[in-house]
């Protein structure tokens, strides 16, 4: 049985979630490689409550029933979710894809990222309310030799699969 994101982050006490620190200020937030030679931004407004995106990206358990591309999804840490969680899933055809947490604050931001097959991926992820809906951006750096070795084709790639991503949710969350 999948453990969802969002579960494993209700039960962290504030101060965790947030990424407070001993004395009192806020860590950076982590960030996607802006030296990467393949980076991609978007973004979608979803006429839903924030807290159903949340918990719908968060529920990792649940992506191949709403991601035609995503096969499998499988938690690796046990416990609620905190920086340090890892779960490997597979898509696209790239198989036991292993990804750590790097931050989360519901249900505002989450971040991921790790290597897979010679890549090194830094996946970002704000959830913003706005008038009419939320407003979803998401950015992902990719850096690695394979990237280097055919950049134009992983980056129409990269660009594909978050506009495919953000569009799925959208119509999960609206749905």
């Amino acid at each position: 049985m999948f453990t969802t994101l969002a579960a494993r982050a209700a039960a962290l006490p504030v101060a965790v979630v947030t990424g407070l620190c001993g004395g009192g200020g806020q860590q950076p937030a982590v960030r996607i490689d802006h030296r990467a030679p393949v980076i991609t931004r978007d973004d979608i407004v979803i006429h839903a409550p924030l807290e159903r995106i949340w918990r719908i990206q968060t529920d990792i358990g649940a992506w191949p029933s709403w991601q035609p591309d995503v096969t499998r999804t499988e938690w690796l840490t046990p416990g609620p979710l905190r920086t340090g969680s890892v779960f490997r899933w597979s898509v696209h055809g790239l198989s036991d894809i292993t990804s750590t947490v790097r931050e989360v604050r519901p249900p505002h931001r989450i971040v991921w990222g790790g290597p897979a097959q010679g890549i090194t991926a830094v996946h970002v992820w704000t959830f913003t309310p706005v008038r009419d809906g939320v407003r979803v951006h998401t950015e992902e750096s990719w850096a690695g030799a394979p990237v280097e070795a055919a950049r134009p084709e992983l980056q129409a790639a990269l660009d594909a699969s978050l506009d495919a991503w953000l569009h799925l949710l959208k119509a999960r969350a609206e749905g």
